[in-house]
């Protein structure tokens, strides 16, 4: 492309046309217009006369530039220029590197800086480029190709949720030194990393370097604390600015389990601050669902912060033996307990009756050796509901017969008559130390002080499973503290007493921690990396750089230690770790973590994204030169005297009529606009597009059908249905959406699936139809479920279950038991029930929840058998005869159930709760 004046021209050659236009305008003057005939009786006495000296008269100034004009119009037109073209480095020659940060703190303008890459790459492209992409995130060797493959695959590129690491600095380093030489473009994220400087020397070494950064503020929100009974949040941005205001939100799930913004609170931003905080004031139950908090109107993995147990304050029931309430306040079984754990954990003091009834996270009991029956049997019940029973151990233990001769179910282990104590009958010559943790105790790696000391005890009577049940040990092997699964809970034993008196363990910070281990409480400050070692974390949920969350997979698990120590990679993402009960968070930003803006040498051009298109104006001149030969035209007939005549006003009239004809081009807000108004004016039942055109025939015929048996049948009266585009249209308006599966369909993208998930958690429902009853109810996996099982991965579908008997959807309208289609099979999968739904007695059916299922899955093939021609006759057969016709009925009888149950919900469910309001009412 050249470039004159501010334009650019793809074929400059065609310019030199321009130098004939002087000629041109000699050529035209020479010519005149044509003269007006008008017969004269005067003119048959000239007849025969000669003028050797006659003049024609010449063609109009004006006349004579309107053809120029036109002429230089196409000249220009065919020139191809182009508004606000980009002569920069991609209209260079030999190969162009790419390079992307690739980084979180780029996810929010991600979307300008794939606008501003295609741009580059369609000039690579105009020139004749090859181009190759390195991702600093991810380095590996690029494939130098062109442009157009580039630019299909631009849309696989996403930012990752952490910054390069010096090996992987490394890495791109080593990659460009086995490379020719390049120029390089630079899509940087605007924050500093550590050798950054260094790369750029090795892009320098290769060819010029230039970098193109957004100017906006990266912003970035700190892991929450709790302190003083409130959230604390901090926000920080990359430089000083003006001043302005952050909305801060705790997302989490409501007690219906739908994702929703809990609260808000507003970071302040002072002119000439790089931080900013908040601070929030929530209920413990409702601090409880925070998940996470984010940073409003940005999108990236820097801008949400996870939260793990150190939000969530268990609740600890504590229970001793002491009657009076006057005893010394530091001789008391819970004192030493109450200092450990009222930081960080809420207590709850009472009966043993009194604090079941509250559900508590955990039970501790001091030195309690008897319970009750009617005590014995709720609290087993509530351990193996996943309860924690933590005792300790005391003078009334020692002295009771409790599991002794046999094993208590609340005990972990048997114990010995009397116990041990310096000077008693099994005395120890000196109190002794405990022994490190073993590599399967959950308090492997913590560090155990020489002072402590346990001079008595009780002791486990030796046992096939003592050793497996024994988590802490003295120095001469005997267990210290055991434990053992009952149902989902379990039990543990101190085998010293809560306080002094036997032992220092309650006087050291080692105490502490083994009740953080055992998840008895949860700490607002993040554990230290030594007190994690040994253990190892499992991933359960990982982010994305936009700062989403998805399933780990089978992301191996990570040791304790390098979960705060190691910075985030592929080794280790971001999100949400697990061990045994407890949950810890590794966020995208540290607590200690600072945002320094990425600086450029002053030989490095750097450049915005916001690259302002090329628009080719060649389509404008040629039309403006018709336009300029129109207007030749009609002031030729103007001068000759022919515009008025009937024939010449006729051909005017139709020259004209398709300039006035022409509509207005229709914009997108307008077809947007038009699809919702048309969407929201009736009902209307949709289907998915899904790019098979024999597919999404048979798709709007069937669903015709339903809606005209719909129409008849019941009071809805549906418009025609509307097939869905699910990357552009909304589906806010459809009560019902059909999807039918096809091997060949491609995956939605992230967007769309985000609209789904927003769909099926508002109450639409979508009707999966694989289409293959016929061979997969024989257990050969087909193609088409397996589409269905990809396709339907990232959507937030509940669990599912075979549709049962009592379901609503078999009596919505018409009562069924079979729901076939065009092929028969009971195989149908909804929501499942709730596992405390029961049967009323008196009613047919269970206690359901009101909510209608988000999904329904089959492959009956349900629209070939609703389809109809435009006759009103079906499209295709269904079986033979009556049976046929029988099959097909019931097919239309499924989806008037189907419809109704969108629509009205579980409203025949509620029938069971007749019987309470009448005998409330007194009937």
């Amino acid at each position: 492309m050249t470039v004159l004046g501010g334009i650019g021209f793809t074929a400059p050659w065609l310019l030199a046309a321009l130098l004939a236009l002087p000629i041109l305008w000699l050529i035209l003057r020479a010519v005149p217009p044509a003269p007006v005939r008008r017969r004269f009786p005067g003119v048959a006495l000239l007849l025969g006369l000669k003028d050797d000296e006659s003049v024609s008269d010449r063609t109009p100034w004006w006349l004579l530039l309107l053809r120029m004009l036109a002429v230089a119009a196409i000249i220009l037109g065919l020139a191809g220029p182009v508004l606000n073209p980009q002569n920069e480095q991609a209209d260079g020659s030999g190969p162009l590197l790419i390079v992307l940060d690739g980084t979180w703190a780029g996810a929010t303008r991600w979307p300008r800086q794939t606008e501003a890459i295609e741009a580059q790459l369609t000039r690579a492209g105009r020139a004749g480029r090859t181009v190759g992409f390195l991702s600093l995130t991810r380095p590996e060797k690029p494939a130098f190709q062109s442009a157009d493959v580039w630019r299909s695959r631009l849309a696989g590129f996403t930012p990752e949720p952490w910054q390069p690491s010096p090996a992987d600095i490394d890495r791109a380093a080593a990659i460009m030194a086995e490379l020719p030489s390049f120029d390089t473009l630079w899509f940087s994220d605007a924050l500093e990393y550590s050798g950054r400087e260094t790369l750029l020397g090795a892009m320098q070494a290769r060819g010029n370097v230039e970098v193109f950064q957004t100017s906006g503020n990266v912003m970035a929100i700190a892991p929450a604390t709790y302190e003083g009974g409130v959230i604390k949040l901090s926000v920080n941005r990359t430089a000083a600015g003006l001043e302005r205001d952050v909305i801060l939100r705790a997302e989490g799930r409501d007690p219906a389990g739908n994702a929703r913004i809990l609260a808000t609170a507003t970071a302040y931003f002072d002119t000439d601050a790089t931080v900013a905080s908040a601070e929030l004031s929530l209920p413990a139950e409702l601090r409880a669902r925070v998940s996470g908090f984010s940073i409003a109107g940005e999108r990236s993995a820097g801008a949400v912060t996870l939260t793990d147990d150190a939000l969530r304050r268990r609740e600890v029931a504590l229970i001793d033996s002491r009657n009076d309430a006057e005893g010394l306040q530091l001789l008391s079984p819970l004192h030493y307990i109450e200092k450990a754990l009222a930081p960080n954990a809420d207590l709850i003091h009472g009966g043993l009756n009194d604090v079941l009834p509250a559900n508590p996270d955990v039970i501790v009991l001091a030195d309690v050796a008897t319970l009750s029956p009617a005590e014995q049997g709720p609290l087993t019940a509530w351990i193996e509901q996943g309860g924690m029973l933590v005792r300790f151990a005391g003078p009334r233990i020692a002295a009771s017969d409790i599991s002794r001769s046999e094993e208590d179910p609340l005990m972990p282990v048997r114990l010995r008559a009397g116990g041990r104590s310096v000077g008693g009958a099994m005395s120890w010559g000196a109190p002794k130390t405990l022994a490190a943790f073993r590599d399967s105790s959950p308090f492997f790696g913590l560090e155990v002080p020489e002072d402590v000391t346990v001079s008595a005890q009780v002791v486990a009577q030796p046992d096939p499973t003592l050793a497996e049940r024994a988590i802490a040990a003295l120095s001469d092997g005997t267990p210290l503290v055991t434990r053992k699964a009952l149902g989902q809970g379990q039990v543990v034993l101190f085998h010293v007493t809560a306080t002094a008196e036997w032992s220092t363990l309650p006087l050291s910070g080692l105490f502490v921690q083994m009740l953080e281990r055992l998840a008895v409480s949860s700490s607002s400050a993040s554990p230290a990396a030594d007190s994690l070692e040994g253990s190892t974390w499992t991933p359960l949920r990982v982010m994305d750089g936009y700062g989403a969350l998805s399933d780990a997979g089978s992301l191996p698990g990570v040791d304790g230690a390098d979960l705060l120590t190691t910075p985030t990679g592929p080794k280790l993402q971001p999100g949400i770790y697990a061990s045994g009960d407890r949950r810890l968070a590794r966020n995208v930003f540290a607590a200690d973590a600072t945002l320094t803006p990425a600086g450029w040498p002053a030989d490095v051009p750097v450049r915005g994204l916001a690259v302002a298109p090329e628009q080719p104006v060649a389509g404008w001149l040629l039309s403006l030169s018709i336009l300029f030969l129109l207007a030749d035209v009609v002031a030729s007939l103007a001068l000759s005297g022919r515009l008025l005549s009937r024939s010449n006003a006729t051909l005017a009239a139709l020259l004209a009529l398709p300039l006035l004809a022409q509509p207005a081009p229709a914009t997108a807000q307008d077809t947007a606009d038009n699809f919702a108004i048309q969407s929201a004016a009736e009902v209307s039942l949709a289907y998915v597009l899904t790019g098979d055109t024999k597919v999404d025939d048979v798709a709007r015929a069937g669903l015709t059908g339903l809606s005209d048996v719909l129409f008849f049948r019941t009071s809805i009266e549906p418009a025609p249905p509307t097939g869905v585009n699910l990357e552009t249209d909304e589906l806010a308006f459809f009560p019902i959406l059909y999807w039918p599966i096809t091997p060949e369909q491609p995956r939605p993208s992230a967007e769309a699936y985000t609209k789904l998930n927003d769909y099926l958690r508002s109450g639409g429902l979508i009707l999966f139809d694989t289409r293959d009853a016929d061979i997969a109810r024989f257990g050969a996996a087909s193609p088409n479920g397996r589409k269905l099982q990809d396709l339907a991965a990232p959507l937030d579908i509940p669990p599912l279950e075979p549709l049962p008997e009592d379901h609503v959807l078999t009596r919505t309208f018409y009562l069924l038991q079979d729901f076939p289609g065009r092929h028969l099979s009971r195989d149908v999968w909804v929501e499942a029930a709730p596992p405390d739904a029961e049967q009323i007695e008196g009613m047919p059916f269970r206690n359901l929840n009101d909510g209608v299922t988000p999904v329904v899955i089959g492959g009956n093939d349900w629209a070939s058998a609703w389809a109809i021609r435009s006759d009103g006759g079906p499209l295709l057969p269904i079986g033979r005869g009556y049976a046929g016709e029988r099959q097909r009925e019931l097919a239309y009888r499924f989806g008037v159930n189907l419809v109704m149950h969108v629509l009205t919900g579980n409203y025949k469910s509620d029938q069971v709760h007749v019987p309470a309001l009448l005998d409330r009412l007194g009937q």
